[in-house]
């Protein structure tokens, strides 16, 4: 079996074309890139940490690509540089978001490299189910992060698995309700979501069906961007070329409000308004001077830190335990409340 190339750091002690391609979104790109070109360095020793007498951790994310998942993994890191005595790390990233195939053999790599325990934020809620449980019959922990593992996949393979994450439909409600306050009962909107096998992308599309349903919009398309900036630039020029009186574009991640955002801007239609979802610095210039009306953060940089104290306390012999809730702001431009 070949091994994937995953993105991958190890610590111990110690696209765009078109209208997308603005000077911003090419830094976000570049230093995207910049992470994925790195090569995985091999650790000495067992598994257990470099001498065997730490435990090694791996984090399993999505695609370094986000700028949130870059944020979540230099929390990481400089949570471990600050006490290198605990523990061991592997940060681990996909190139491509929707590469559900390559998450799988990340997992599977970090058995083979006898981490002691993988926090992962799954791709997709269901398909690294089997891998997770392959894992767990190796003897390595697994704790969920960011997006919840399902449930029901759960139990038919038997499987625990704690969840360390946010409450993604009341932080999508949060963002959609910002742009709700602009906006008159009847006015038309439209749900750019993320992958829909995804559990974080049903909980956001369901908070922002909440935010349009109490605030009496009328919601005339939903589609998948798959968490892509580019694909959503497609699927947000469609949206406005099909609905002339459209007045929102609601989007389950900042990369996608990304793309939305380029979209309104060539069509020439400013009065349409977006939300996004994450808070990645690339959007802060948006926010500022209203393409784009709110985004929730969801401190990605705490919640890798938080996933891995969890690992650590189980390790040490702490009962597993109850899901948490993390933390969720919404961040506003500062004309909020104001009329578009």
């Amino acid at each position: 079996m070949s091994i994937p190339q995953a993105v991958s750091h190890s610590y111990h002690g110690g696209q765009t074309p078109g209208r997308v391609r603005s000077l911003v979104l090419a830094a976000v790109l570049v230093g995207a890139m910049g992470c994925s070109s790195r090569p995985q360095e091999a650790l000495p020793g067992k598994g257990a940490g470099g001498d065997g007498s730490r435990p090694l951790v791996a984090l399993v994310m999505k695609s370094l690509a986000n700028e949130f998942f870059a944020a979540m993994a230099a929390g990481a890191k400089s949570h471990q540089a600050a006490a290198p005595q605990r523990y061991d790390l592997i940060v681990n990233g996909m190139r491509n978001e929707t590469d559900v195939a390559e998450q799988v053999g990340i997992v599977e790599q970090m058995v083979a490299r006898r981490a002691a325990a993988i926090v992962i934020a799954p791709a997709d809620s269901q398909a690294l189910v089997p891998a997770l449980a392959r894992a767990r019959e190796a003897g390595v922990l697994v704790v969920n992060i960011d997006n919840r593992l399902d449930a029901d996949a759960l139990r038919s393979a038997g499987l625990t698995v704690p969840f360390v994450g946010p409450d993604n439909r009341a932080g999508a409600k949060l963002a959609g309700a910002a742009v709700a306050r602009r906006l008159q009962p009847g006015d038309e909107v439209a749900i750019v979501e993320g992958i829909v096998t995804a559990d974080n992308a049903r909980q956001r599309s369901l908070g922002l069906a909440d935010a349009a349903r109490d605030a009496r919009l009328v919601v005339v398309d939903t589609q998948s961007g798959q968490w892509e900036m580019e694909k959503a630039d497609g699927i947000a020029a469609a949206m406005l070329a099909a609905h002339p009186r459209l007045r929102a574009i609601l989007c389950a991640n900042d990369s996608m409000a990304l793309g939305a955002a380029a979209a309104i801007a060539a069509a020439g239609r400013r009065e349409v308004l977006v939300s996004g979802f994450d808070a990645i610095p690339a959007v802060r210039p948006l926010l500022d001077d209203g393409r784009l009306v709110a985004t929730v953060d969801q401190h990605g940089d705490r919640l890798a830190v938080e996933g891995i104290e969890t690992a650590l306390a189980i390790l040490s012999g702490a009962a597993a335990p109850e899901d948490r809730t993390t933390a969720i702001d919404l961040v506003t431009g500062p004309d909020d409340g104001a009329a578009p």
